[in-house]
Parts: structure tokens; C-alpha cells; sequence
């Protein structure tokens, strides 16, 4: 049964440390203009693909919301199918929302605005793209460390930039700068990962002069400078020597914030209070590592990405987080962020005993139906089909099927209706799970027959068909937000106002009043300078 909740009863589980997920199941478009602090994006059209992971515990609090669109009916009868028991609808819908608390544009916001919290209460240091280039051509010893993905460093980079990621540089960083005199660039694509890098390594007591590039590759770009592209360059991992220097400033610092570890008896405990407490089993190492292998249960969520997106990951708010990797370094840095982001967050010791048979977080999982599935042979015999291609548009564009109509999940219902003619309509989607999940809506819409392409497009690319770019648009191409801060085809309009919205997050986060955020200090002294 679905019931409401009001945006105040909403915000009191926020204040209040109350396990609770808000999702926004419109579009990720509308969603990036406007949506409360700790909404998280789940289109109805892929909720049971998104929402599993992100809320692994069918108990946990519940509640979604659209502007009007229509879409919550759809939305509770799908979460509800799922097996979810505790399912509300926000009363007011995000208009009702925003007369109570702030609402606010992009998306990963809490990390985003917590970044900007961080660097007005540390002042941490930080140079112009003129002077980062200045320094670049006057001083030789100097190293530029970029703490994005390593896919995000290939696409576009500052002259000398090596590919170290965020959560891994306390970890690099003794193998990428083995003297203390060296000038060390910390850089990303904006301001968030910049800071929060430049902060950890000042955190864990380095002795390197420090500084992020202000405002990244768009301030690089707004000065007018040239980007690399394509290169390769990635700090190695560390010697053994250099492991143990990060693994004494890691536990030095998680200490100071206040970041308990804990062993396998006290994760068995956690796992068996699973019915009444959602928790999150994440590896915080790098996704080569974690395919190397990896404890039963941990899900990959690379450090310097979780602090900078946690919402990718972690959905429901109030939960228990607990992070691992074969060290400590990099679980422990990424819990101190964490917790100081309002997290109760803890660090698995790094040769913990697990017990056998540990009654690990099941998630909610959701078996497509097989009726209405056509394969490759059925849909080329079919006579005057229509595909309908549910992709994010971003994809689409890319290559799709010859022929293929680019559809919004949400509003799929409504546009399959503009569709000539009277043949029969065949969805697809890039596996094909998205389209099986809209089978049902698209039925009901329309009088024709309807079928989903088993396997999706990935299975006729392997079929050595070929694709199109040529565009058909039977919806608006809104469910993507384009980030001004990725790739290298923005324009200098949006970079600059993506920035000038940074700016202002700390006034926003201050008036909504919700967030449970807190920087903590270093107030260890001479402590936080080991040898």
C-alpha cells in the first residue's frame, strides 16, 4: 500500500539521521534544473534497474516524487511489484517540495556542495590556471596529479598531468612524488575532486606544498590555454616502502576524524540486523584491483568517485556504509570524507576473518518476462515493424538500429501513440532489460502488438549488423544531463555558469539547514607531520 509523507515529515528523517531514500523518477534532465538536496535520479522507466543496488533493503523507507508529469502512479505500482514495503508518494510533488526546503540544479550535489564547504572552512590552497601554467614553465620540479577517472585524464588533460585518481593518491602518492620538495597540482574537470584531493593529501600530514588547479580543465579552458588529449601516463602502484608511509598518515588522520574499523565479528553483527537496517558492502580500490579479486558481498566503488558521487551508490540516507580494500589507506581516507558528510561509515580491518556462510545484503532483483521476446531472425521476418529504441539519447546518437526511433522511458506511453502506421512495434535498449521492463506500459498504450528485441542492440552489433546515426526523434531528447565539465564541446556560457553555481552551494546548503554536514579541522599540530 502506498501512502504520502510531507516534505517537512521528509526533512525530520535528514535532521533526525533516519533511514530514508527520496527518488525524483522523472527524467535525468528535469531532475539536473531542480530536486531536493538528497534526491536520487531514477527515471520510472528504469526503476528496476536502478533501484535495486541503490536500495538494497525491501523494508527501507521509500519516497518518490515527479512535478506533475503523471508519473508516481506508475512509479508506486513498479516499486511496489519490486517487493519494497514501505512506499510513500511526496505530497505536493518537488513544488510542494520547494515552498518548504531548497531545491537544487546538476547533479551529485551533496558531494558537490560538501567540496565547497570543505575549501571555505580549510582555505585549501589553490592556484589560477595562469599560475599552474606559470609554475609549469618556470620550475621543474613539479608534479601534476589528476584525480578523475582515468577515461575522464585520456579524454582531456593539463600539460604534465599524470592519471591518479582521488580515492588512490594518499595511496600513489610516495611512488609519484618521492621528494618532499617537489610542487605538487592536484586537478580535475571542476572544482569538487580538485579540492577534495588537495585537502587529503594536506590531511595526511604531507610535506609536499600542495595546491589544486581552481576550477580544473573548464578554468583551463576559460583562460584560453590548450588540453592534451589521449594521454596514458598513470602513477604506478606504490612500493612496499612507500604503502607503509601512506598507511601511517591514513590511520593518523581517520583517527583524528573519528572513523572506527571494525573486524569480521562486528560485520557478522551488522549482517544480521540486515531486516531493520539497510547496509552497504563497498571495496574502495581501483576496478582493475577489484577484478583481481575481492571479498564476497563488496561491490566496487572506487574511492575518489564515492566521496565525489555517493549518490551512485549509496541511496538510502541514514544507512551503514562499510569500506575495504587490502590496506587501509584508501578505505580509511574515503570513511573520513564520508563521515563528515553525515555517513555512519566504518573501515573493515585489512585481513579480516569473515565467517563462513555471512548472511550477506541480498539485493532486490527483478526476471524480465519472457513473453513478447523476438530475436534477431523474428524481427527481420516481421513485416512493416517499428523500433523503438529506449537508450539514453546520449547512446542513441552513437548508433542505433537502421530505422530506430529514439523514445523517453517516462513518457513511452504517451509518444508511442504518434507512431504511423499499424505493423507492430519492437522496443529495444542497449541489453534489452530496459525494454522487457517497458512491455507492459507500451501495451497498454496501443492497440498494435508490441515486442522487446531479446539481448537488445548489443546482441545485433555481435550479430554483425550494422548501425545508424541517422536521428528520429519520438520524444524529446531530455533524459541526459550534459555535464559542462566532461568532454571537450562546451561552451564557455555553460562552463562559466556551472562554476558561478558551485560558488553558491555553501549559501544554499546553509539556508536548507538538512545537510548533517561537518569539516572537521586538523588540530593535531606537529601530530599530522610524520616521517
Amino acid at each position: 500500500m502506498v501512502k504520502y509523507i510531507t516534505a517537512r515529515e521528509l526533512r525530520r528523517h535528514w535532521v533526525n539521521h533516519l533511514e530514508i531514500a527520496l527518488l525524483d523518477v522523472r527524467e535525468e534532465g528535469p531532475y539536473s534544473e531542480s530536486h531536493p538536496l538528497f534526491a536520487l535520479s531514477v527515471p520510472v522507466s528504469e526503476i528496476e534497474k536502478k533501484l535495486p543496488p541503490l536500495v538494497p533493503r525491501l523494508s527501507a523507507p521509500i519516497v518518490f516524487y515527479d512535478d506533475g508529469e503523471g508519473y508516481v502512479d506508475r512509479a508506486a505500482a513498479r516499486i511496489l511489484a519490486m517487493g519494497y514495503q514501505d512506499v510513500a508518494i511526496l505530497e505536493g510533488g518537488l513544488s510542494g517540495y520547494a515552498l518548504v526546503g531548497e531545491v537544487y540544479r546538476d547533479v551529485n550535489v551533496p558531494s558537490k556542495a560538501f567540496g565547497e564547504l570543505v575549501e571555505s572552512i580549510n582555505h585549501t590552497p589553490s592556484l589560477s590556471a595562469r599560475d599552474v601554467k606559470d609554475v609549469l614553465e618556470s620550475e621543474s620540479d613539479v608534479a601534476v596529479l589528476d584525480a578523475r577517472r582515468f577515461e575522464e585524464y585520456n579524454t582531456m588533460s593539463i600539460p604534465r598531468g599524470r592519471s591518479c585518481p582521488g580515492g588512490e593518491l594518499l595511496y600513489r602518492f610516495f611512488e609519484a612524488v618521492p621528494s618532499p620538495e617537489t610542487t605538487v597540482v592536484v586537478n580535475c574537470a571542476g572544482r569538487t575532486r580538485s579540492i577534495i584531493g588537495t585537502q587529503t593529501l594536506i590531511n595526511s600530514g604531507i610535506p609536499n606544498k600542495v595546491v589544486a588547479l581552481r576550477n580544473g580543465t573548464i578554468g583551463w579552458t576559460l583562460e584560453g590555454l590548450e588540453l592534451e588529449t589521449k594521454k596514458t601516463e598513470r602513477v604506478p602502484r606504490p612500493s612496499d616502502e612507500a604503502s607503509k608511509k601512506a598507511q601511517k598518515r591514513a590511520e593518523s588522520w581517520a583517527n583524528h576524524v573519528g572513523v572506527s574499523s571494525i573486524d569480521g565479528n562486528q560485520l557478522a553483527i551488522f549482517t544480521a540486523e540486515l531486516g531493520n537496517r539497510t547496509l552497504y558492502l563497498l571495496d574502495v580500490r581501483d576496478p582493475e584491483e577489484y577484478a583481481l579479486g575481492h571479498l564476497a558481498g563488496f561491490s566496487n566503488a572506487p574511492g575518489g568517485q564515492l566521496v565525489q558521487a555517493t549518490d551512485e551508490w549509496v541511496g538510502v540516507r541514514g544507512a551503514r556504509i562499510v569500506l575495504y580494500d587490502k590496506d587501509g589507506v584508501r578505505a580509511r581516507m574515503a570513511a573520513s570524507w564520508l563521515f563528515q558528510l553525515g555517513w555512519e561509515v566504518y573501515v573493515l580491518e585489512e585481513q579480516p576473518r569473515v565467517a563462513d556462510g555471512l548472511p550477506l545484503p541480498k539485493i532486490p532483483s527483478w526476471h524480465s518476462s519472457k513473453d513478447g521476446a523476438i530475436t534477431i531472425d523474428d524481427l527481420q521476418n516481421l513485416t512493416a515493424a517499428t523500433i523503438v529504441d529506449l537508450a539514453r539519447s546520449s547512446s542513441y546518437r552513437k548508433g542505433h538500429i537502421p530505422g530506430a526511433w529514439f523514445a523517453s522511458g517516462p513518457e513511452l506511453a504517451r509518444d508511442l501513440r504518434a507512431i504511423d502506421g499499424d505493423g507492430p512495434i519492437v522496443l529495444t535498449s542497449p541489453d534489452g532489460d530496459v525494454a522487457a521492463m517497458n512491455i507492459d506500459d507500451a501495451r497498454n498504450s496501443v492497440s498494435r502488438e508490441v515486442y522487446y528485441l531479446a539481448g537488445g542492440t548489443t546482441t545485433w552489433v555481435a550479430a554483425d549488423h550494422p548501425l545508424e546515426t541517422d536521428t528520429r526523434w519520438l520524444s524529446q531528447p531530455i533524459d541526459v544531463y550534459k555535464r559542462p565539465y566532461e568532454g571537450t564541446s562546451n561552451g564557455r556560457e555553460d562552463m562559466q555558469g556551472y562554476l558561478d553555481w558551485e560558488y553558491g552551494l555553501v549559501a544554499q546548503l546553509a539556508n536548507d539547514g538538512v545537510a548533517g554536514f561537518h569539516v572537521v579541522r586538523d588540530s593535531r599540530g606537529g601530530q599530522g607531520k610524520l616521517n
